[in-house]
């Protein structure tokens, strides 16, 4: 009984018409009307819950015109979003095959039918119909934009980029972001293919859609650490403080190992804490208490620490402090921070690292296109943002 009411809302609508129209074919006096026999018919199947003859029998009955149009798109609509996409197809393909349709009226009908099939899961004939409706007048931008989500799901990246760039040609919004990205996914389907070449075309067709696009100096740096040019992988990662200093947790160790290759730690401990000082983020001051306690000694490397966390208090901090000073302490004091520290553990472990700033979505993986909202860049490191 849940399709009762659409269908009866369809079916009243229908009866409405035709008795409208039979009242304004002549003046006479007042009579009778007849009630359609078609009517009757669907109604009885609709009351014997035989729905598919009842939406088969109404739409005959109904007459496709100016009038009744937009009742076909709306019943369709609902069909689609309670699930019931066979009736909604139905509705809409009914609505297209009609010849006389005005054009307006078959983009509507085609763009709804293509939202049909993707609720299906049917995108190659979703994408053939929005294809369809590029060229037409009232659809184009919202048929792109489907377009584009398409093809992401497709993981169609080159068809992404050049739908992106028709997109913002049309609408005059900028997707120079977005195709950033679709190049970075190029070019990390290219490194696990070990084409270096063509992954370093593609990032570099990523800094020129987007130069503050920090996934695309991330995969430049890892290239340029395959191919052992460890100053330039530098330069790469040293942009990302400019670009979106949320991420430098991601550049950190990298710049860690690439210093530590070319043998220029000092410049590594400088560079560190000229960041702390500008970006106090924990990655920073982790990395800078290891080099620390090499060279200068546990004590120094635990009063180093102590005082970033009473500056920037945060768990993260208060477990790194505990893990350097439990191995200057001795006895009951050395047990009992051993409890403390088995406690923050478990306590960071059911912490996410990444958290979305537009929906929410947490999780310990770090994704540039959001699983909840599907945005582009919006998820970021919290233990990079976080000093409480």
């Amino acid at each position: 009984m849940k399709l009762f009411w659409p269908l009866f809302y369809f079916a009243s609508t229908g009866i409405a018409w035709y008795l409208g129209t039979r009242t304004h074919q002549e003046e006479a006096p007042p009579r009778k009307h007849n009630v359609p026999r078609d009517y009757l018919i669907g109604l009885n199947f609709l009351l014997n819950e035989e729905t598919d003859k009842a939406v088969d029998v109404f739409i005959k009955m109904l007459e496709v015109d100016s009038d009744t149009v937009e009742t076909h798109l709306a019943v369709g609509k609902l069909f689609r979003k309670r699930g019931e996409v066979d009736r909604a197809l139905r509705i809409h393909q009914n609505l297209i095959a009609r010849p006389q349709l005005e054009r307006v009226y078959r983009e509507q009908s085609l763009f709804e039918l293509g939202q049909d099939y993707l609720s299906a899961g049917m995108l190659d004939r979703a994408e053939k119909i929005f294809q369809e409706l590029i060229s037409g007048q009232s659809h184009s931008a919202q048929a792109l934009r489907t377009l584009i989500d398409i093809y992401q799901q497709e993981k169609a990246w080159e068809k992404a980029v050049e739908t992106a760039d028709k997109y913002q040609s049309v609408t005059r919004q900028s997707q120079q972001p977005v195709i950033a990205h679709y190049y970075c996914e190029l070019a990390e389907a290219a490194l696990t293919k070990n084409r270096i070449d063509q992954a370093e075309d593609y990032l570099e067709k990523a800094v020129s859609a987007d130069k503050s696009c920090v996934r695309a100096s991330l995969l430049q740096a890892k290239v340029y650490m395959e191919k052992l040019e460890y100053k330039s992988a530098i330069r790469s990662l040293k942009k990302i403080k400019d670009q979106n200093p949320d991420y430098l947790s991601e550049a950190i160790d990298l710049l860690a190992q690439c210093y530590e290759k070319l043998n220029q730690e000092d410049e590594l401990v400088g560079y560190l804490k000229e960041l702390a000082d500008e970006h106090p983020r924990v990655p920073v001051v982790l990395i800078l208490a290891e080099r620390i306690r090499k060279w200068k000694g546990d004590k120094v490397a635990t009063n180093f620490v102590a005082d970033y966390v009473r500056r920037y208090p945060s768990l993260r901090g208060l477990s790194l402090f505990i893990n350097l000073y439990i191995s200057s302490v001795e006895g009951r004091v050395k047990e009992d921070l051993h409890i403390v520290q088995n406690l923050m553990k478990k306590v960071l472990t059911n912490k996410p690292d990444y958290q979305c700033t537009s929906c929410g979505f947490s999780g310990k993986t770090l994704h540039w296109q959001c699983p909840g909202c599907r945005q582009w860049s919006t998820i970021i490191p919290i233990l990079s943002s976080e000093h409480a």
